[in-house]
């Protein structure tokens, strides 16, 4: 009988795993996939959100505005990437103007500071190559952008350290009460616990409507984007938004945190919870409708291309908090701003549930984490130095993104380590660059089956049958 169970290994149940591993009680992570972040906390747009645009009152104003004042630290504390770049809300007329106004007030009410509407020549002062259509926007500088995936890592990373056991390829088919707690099974496995965290992302409704009366509806809302080369970074240093419509904040232009320009997502609702596949004419909407931000966005700067799947649910806000069924808690219906307001939904739920199991403060709580030395990111003489403490430093195997070996063999042997390509992948970017793991797949495969002790025919790119190689050919 573990304390806590958490259903889902994205950035909310990561975040909410980490929190509790700060208290004295036994917690488990269940996650469906082969890793953390292999669900929306991967495939996103990595904006850290203002605020100015959550409904006055709510779920996702309150913690969309509480969680963007932690990113700062957080990202100190456990080394992912993060750039508080700024946000520009683009208006192309002048009927825009009264919208980007209630936005403002809307923004001011939910307390996001240093709002600003700015004339069309400010805007293209600080970025030059926005559109001559702007006539407004509106400037929210504490806006930023964030490594998804990584800070997911990050989180799940320094929650192993601090004690939480993480189980993968478990896949919750039911969650029944019990006298003292909860029955969760996965297939052949029943695990117990006296509380449930459900954070299961786009399925958290159906683990939800497994335990409570209360039911909740999830559309999945599908988004496509295009990615850049990192090349044409200086296309923009902010994120750039155009005016919100009924389906989200629209179509946005914005630097990554490392460098390469995204634009999306576009918005489907769809019914398959598993449908990821992008389409020529979602890409090719999505690209249109960026032009109109930045014209020439230069096609042949395309590397790649994904999309991603958000909660949207039928409450219109986060679902939060313990339900009608004493401890079982949500954390369901997390669209956007979910991101953003993840480290503050996790301090909220991790509080309210150790005051329920009276769960006391560990002293030897491990606060901070260290990140993978990116070698591409060093000067000569930290690499030099590197290299000397450790000569696998000095193999690159990603030429695109120049990731050494070590970083490698790094992600794979560290807490919660990767266990499939797609998992180095967004630990150390290996196979991120222009050519999108052409060169350096059959070097990753070789050091995972080395690493896993595998044999070649079982690496993966993501978990389940994705297999590389199927047989010899000699």
């Amino acid at each position: 009988m573990r304390d806590i169970i958490i259903i889902g290994g994205g950035v909310v149940g990561c975040a909410v795993a980490r929190e509790l591993s700060r208290y004295k009680a036994s917690i488990l992570l269940l996650e469906k996939g082969n890793d953390v972040a292999v669900g929306a906390s991967k495939a996103n747009s990595g904006i850290v959100h203002g605020g100015h645009d959550a409904v006055n009152g709510s779920k996702k104003a309150y913690f969309n505005v509480m969680g963007n004042k932690m990113f700062d630290q957080l990202s100190k504390e456990l080394d992912f990437p993060f750039v508080r770049n700024g946000s520009l809300v683009l208006n192309f007329g002048e009927e825009g103007n009264k919208t980007l106004c209630e936005l403002l007030e809307r923004g001011v009410k939910n307390g996001v500071e240093g709002l600003e509407i700015l004339t069309g020549d400010q805007v293209r002062v600080m970025e030059p190559n926005v559109s001559q259509e702007v006539v407004s926007a509106l400037y929210i500088p504490t806006g930023g952008i964030v490594s998804p995936y990584e800070m997911t890592i990050a989180y799940a990373e320094n929650a192993s350290v601090n004690g939480v056991e993480f189980k993968f390829n478990q896949t919750v088919q039911s969650v029944k009460p019990t006298s003292n707690g909860f029955d969760v099974v996965c297939g052949e496995n029943t695990y117990q616990a006296k509380f449930v965290i459900n954070c299961a992302g786009i399925f958290s409704d159906e683990i939800n409507n497994m335990v409570c009366q209360k039911k909740i509806k999830i559309v999945p809302r599908k988004g496509d984007y295009v990615l850049l080369d990192n090349a044409y970074s200086n296309i923009c240093s902010k994120t750039l938004f155009q005016l919100p419509d009924a389906m989200g904040k629209g179509i946005l232009v914005t630097p990554t945190a490392h460098g390469n320009i995204l634009v999306g997502p576009t918005a489907l609702d769809i019914d398959d919870k598993e449908d990821v596949d992008t389409t020529a004419k979602q890409l090719d909407k999505a690209y249109t409708i960026a032009t109109r931000s930045v014209p020439n966005l230069p096609r042949r700067a395309i590397i790649t291309q994904f999309a991603g799947l958000r909660a949207h649910g039928d409450q219109g806000d986060f679902v939060i908090g313990e339900s009608q069924q004493k401890g079982f808690y949500n954390c369901a219906c997390i669209e956007s701003p979910g991101l953003t307001s993840a480290p503050a939904i996790a301090v909220h739920v991790a509080g309210e549930v150790a005051e329920k199991l009276s769960l006391t403060k560990k002293e030897d709580f491990v606060a901070t984490r260290k990140g993978i030395p990116q070698f591409s990111r060093l000067d000569n003489e930290s690499r030099q130095r590197l290299i000397k403490e450790n000569p696998l430093f000095g193999k690159i195997v990603c030429r695109c993104e120049m990731v050494t070996e070590a970083e490698i063999v790094m992600a794979i042997n560290r807490p919660v380590g990767a266990k499939d390509l797609d998992g180095i992948k967004r630990r150390t970017r290996s196979g991120m660059g222009r050519c999108q793991a052409g060169f350096c797949t059959p070097r990753l495969v070789e050091i995972l089956q080395r690493e896993l002790n595998v044999q070649a025919g079982e690496v993966t790119k993501c978990g389940g049958d994705s297999v590389i190689v199927v047989g010899r050919t000699k």
